[in-house]
């Protein structure tokens, strides 16, 4: 709380959902895991996030952190920059 006693918990961004989404970035992760034949569940458990964090950052309502982007990239076995490469390829097609 502040001095005046009122809460700026409204301020607070929750870190799972952003007003930045990444859509295009969160599509490439799904088709690369989709084309692997790796479920939501096991692509969380090896990139060690939540299946609710990978669920949000495909559906594009999370802006995930590096870490999160190296561990998807690992569990994935590409390197991130393919990652970036095939999201930057889907935002063009937008």
């Amino acid at each position: 709380m502040n001095s005046q006693g009122s809460n700026n918990s409204e301020h607070i961004v929750n870190p799972r959902q952003t007003p930045r989404p990444q859509p295009a970035l969160g599509r490439a992760i799904r088709e690369l895991r989709q084309k692997q034949g790796a479920t939501l569940e096991t692509l969380a458990e090896e990139a060690g996030i939540t299946l609710n964090m990978l669920s949000l950052i495909e559906r594009g309502e999370g802006n995930p952190t590096w870490a999160t982007i190296t561990g998807i990239a690992t569990a994935l076995g590409v390197p991130v920059s393919t990652l970036a490469k095939a999201a930057e390829t889907l935002e063009d097609r937008d």
